[in-house]
């Protein structure tokens, strides 16, 4: 191995999606690029394309018609493997030092074989807790059900779909987490070395200069995928709560979409649902907010958390999931157990305008801390340590022959 500029494959479950993995499979290319560190990556997509820009070769995918959907966003190709001696003979020429794969997805199976097959060093990004969204996903399906059936069911499902988890991250040399207590519990369940991955954020363009306000309203924010895991439905609780308060100069502004956008519709009053948003106008929308508002449970990190405190908006979070670690109680936001606590925050901050202010200036502050830059630096540095240490699995040497059913 190059212990100065290790070469990394990397096969993300999603690219071309609007998600978190796909934001860190963005950065983490552009970091490549942007230090001339030799990078191979692998996605799917609609159709095959192969693309080489500076240091980085992005090649991807397409998906057959065995495909079937996930969710709005994303697919299975039942038949993804059939990629397998193509990526390997790209493999072969490239020489990993590592495979790097996130979760259990079409590609990172793919990747994960191949890794074992060619006796390549593999490492993981734990960036979903599938085993919460199997459980949300079974009890909501059940909804119409007896609660007991359904929380057992949906109990169950959590349980089975931890076990298949855990064991698709027993076969990695090297785990990454976004946060101490995932990576602390992903170690004790595979019994590999667990590193912290950070996140970070583009600082230029999450900027609370970019606030424009054209409504007095106090405008409380949400970002991201509108869908039964991301627990969207207690916006409407909170709106609820607000309102038995005797809250009304407010509005919510939603920005995303997915399955249950039109129940939000028909369900809240006080909301503006804007769909999809990129780039400098999300960033507008971001700087716009007065506090967000995301009752999450499932986000082992929640990049747009730390993208409302770069944009100098303070967050009130779960008590459950990554954001309770992004947010400082009390200073950058506030931590919450339930819809009525999310109300009692946010009517903190509608009533206390001096508040309000210390908590921008510091929501700023913190996220000025958090870079991609440093966040890649650390993921390197985790790659060349475990190689110093590492027992076992070496990746082929450059002369040798191409490996079986190349």
């Amino acid at each position: 191995m190059n212990e100065e500029n290790p070469r990394i494959a990397f096969f993300p479950d999603a690219y071309n999606e609007v998600d978190g993995v796909a934001m860190v499979a963005h950065h983490f290319r552009d970091y490549a690029e942007d230090h001339g560190l030799p990078f191979l990556l692998f996605h799917a997509g609609d159709s095959d394309e192969c693309v080489r820009e500076g240091s980085v070769t992005r090649v991807q995918l397409k998906r057959s018609q065995l495909s079937f959907p996930l969710d709005r966003a994303h697919d299975f190709d039942l038949a993804f493997m059939r990629h397998y001696g193509r990526v390997a003979a790209m493999l072969h020429e490239f020489q990993p030092d590592y495979i790097q794969i996130t979760g259990p997805s079409d590609v990172g199976i793919l990747g994960m074989t191949l890794a074992r097959k060619l006796k390549i060093p593999l490492a993981a990004f734990w960036q979903t807790n599938l085993p919460q969204y199997a459980g949300l996903r079974m009890r909501r399906s059940l909804s119409l059900l007896p609660q007991k059936i359904a929380a057992s069911a949906g109990g169950a499902a959590e349980r089975l779909s931890a076990v298949v988890t855990n064991s698709y991250y027993r076969v990695p040399e090297l785990l990454f987490a976004p946060n101490v207590e995932i990576a602390a519990e992903l170690a004790k369940a595979t019994g590999k070395p667990c590193s912290l991955m950070r996140h970070g954020v583009d600082l230029q363009l999450f900027d609370p200069a970019k606030r424009e306000r054209t409504s007095e309203a106090f405008t409380i924010g949400y970002v991201g995928r509108l869908s039964t895991e991301k627990n969207v439905r207690m916006l409407a609780e909170i709106e609820r709560a607000l309102l038995a308060r005797g809250c009304r100069e407010f509005r919510f502004l939603i920005v995303g979409q997915g399955t249950e956008g039109e129940w939000l519709r028909e369900n809240m009053s006080y909301a503006e649902i804007a769909g999809v948003l990129r780039g400098e106008a999300l960033a507008r929308a971001f700087a716009g907010m007065d506090v967000l508002a995301f009752p999450s449970e499932t986000e082992t990190f929640g990049l747009v958390v730390l993208e409302a405190l770069a944009s100098g908006v303070p967050a009130v979070v779960t008590d459950r999931g990554g954001p309770q670690h992004t947010v400082r109680h009390g200073e950058t936001g506030f931590v919450a157990r339930n819809a009525e606590e999310f109300a009692a925050s946010i009517e903190t901050l509608m009533t206390q305008p001096e508040r309000l202010a210390a908590m921008r200036v510091a929501a700023r502050e913190d996220a000025l801390d958090a870079s991609w830059e440093r966040a890649f630096e650390d993921i390197y540095r985790s790659y060349r340590d475990h190689a110093l240490t590492a027992e076992g699995l070496q990746a082929y040497p450059l002369d040798s022959a191409r490996p079986a059913g190349v």
